[in-house]
């Protein structure tokens, strides 16, 4: 049999084509582009990047570009340079659920449980206060903004007693007026599985003040912003070691040895690595976005189980992530993969209680870098003449991460 015609000639097309995929693809795998060393650049290079640095921030996540631009607005005449060790921010800036969120009803109680309650509320209050600067720095349209409110939920089979969470609502209330000037934030939601299509949910509670944000459009306004302001973003740049000397800090990074008059470590989960003394510990959070949903009835921002497990619509998809607590321990990584424990855990929950009545598939699937303590608060310190350090979140990095940028830069004032 001869084969010839239109078809024929098609998959000629295909066959080349692979071919040539094939080659170039052995061709890049053979020799890996290797960035150039400090001493390989020109002078203008060298002249504009790396010498005569007032402020080094490393890490280009929420905090670091936050830190930037507030420096940059207190020391006009400054050089202030960026270094981020991957193409796009490494830990969760760009990873996040994309929650404007600062505390469920379930979340604030078992802190309060397990933590001083002056410190409890004073998170809290940061946490209200950097949403606050947070849109007053970019914007609300910036980043999407939407206030859809968000519900805590709980389960049929949760031991939890409604009734006793609903008698500490007057408490809760009050808190929260004091910091936000707002009556009535929390509240007792009944009809919320109703109103969603929720399976296997008792009660909710409500807060009506939270919202949700594109995360991805959050981080280009902030680099948008840095950029303007004269700030130079370097990727693909990772720090090694630090060292304070008596007029500069020296830094040994993956291309080479430089130095800059202050250095502003801003790499949260990541902080360890290069700063080990600091109490500041990498907690991986895995997500996981559905294929669009027809007539999707979920609107909003949802948590459950003290806020370990939540999710939200993003357009007719359902976004959902959490799960840490089954493995506390083999979440305590930097390793940006996925499991099959936590997986398997957040499509259980979505097939029981998110879309029982629902199909759906697996659209994406990614991990995270959050940086947690023994306790919910950043560290925001001048550890020395010459280094000061912005981690830990606490997983609230959208809350505070622009708060925390402004009080460290407020440090060097």
């Amino acid at each position: 049999m001869v084969l010839n015609g239109p078809l024929y000639k098609q998959l000629q097309i295909w066959f080349n084509f692979d071919l040539r995929f094939l080659q170039i693809s052995r061709k890049l795998s053979n020799n890996p582009y290797k960035l150039p060393d400090i001493d390989q650049l020109s002078f203008w290079e060298r002249n504009t990047y790396f010498e005569n640095i007032d402020f080094l921030i490393v890490g280009a996540g929420i905090v670091g570009l936050s830190t930037a631009i507030e420096l940059r607005k207190k020391h006009s005449s400054s050089k202030v340079v960026i270094l981020e060790r991957g193409y796009l921010p490494s830990g969760a800036s760009t990873k996040n659920a994309g929650f404007a969120c600062f505390g469920s009803v379930t979340e604030i109680l078992d802190d309060l449980q397990n933590m001083n309650e002056s410190v409890v509320w004073n998170t809290v209050e940061k946490r209200w206060k950097g949403l606050q600067n947070l849109r007053s720095l970019v914007g609300d349209d910036s980043m999407e903004l939407q206030t859809n409110g968000s519900w805590d939920l709980i389960r049929e089979s949760d031991t939890t007693d409604l009734r006793s969470l609903a008698e500490k609502l007057d408490y809760l209330n009050y808190n929260m007026r004091v910091i936000t000037g707002e009556k009535e934030v929390y509240s007792f939601d009944p009809h919320c599985a109703e109103n969603f299509g929720f399976g296997g949910i008792k009660g909710s509670f409500k807060n009506r003040l939270e919202g949700q944000i594109h995360t991805g459009k959050l981080i280009t306004k902030l680099h948008q912003l840095a950029t303007e302001l004269g700030i130079h973003c370097l990727f693909g740049i990772d720090v090694i070691a630090l060292q304070s000397n008596l007029y500069h800090c020296s830094l040994q990074t993956s291309i080479g040895f430089f130095k800059a008059k202050q250095v502003l470590v801003c790499t949260n989960g990541f902080a360890s690595q290069l700063l080990p003394h600091l109490k500041v510990k990498p907690a991986r959070a895995q997500v996981l976005v559905t294929t669009p949903i027809e007539n999707l009835r979920v609107k909003g921002t949802f948590h459950y189980q003290q806020g370990y497990y939540y999710f939200r619509n993003i357009e007719d998809r359902i976004l959902l992530g959490g799960g840490r607590n089954l493995d506390f321990e083999g979440e305590t990584t930097t390793e940006l993969t996925t499991t099959t424990q936590i997986m398997d855990a957040l499509k259980n929950l979505l097939r029981e209680v998110i879309l029982p009545r629902d199909h759906f598939d697996i659209a994406y699937q990614w991990s995270g870098i959050m940086g947690v303590g023994p306790v919910k608060a950043p560290i925001v310190e001048r550890l020395d003449e010459r280094i000061s350090v912005g981690v830990r979140m606490g997983g609230m990095g959208v809350a505070i991460g622009s708060l925390i940028g402004k009080e460290l830069a407020e440090l060097l004032d």
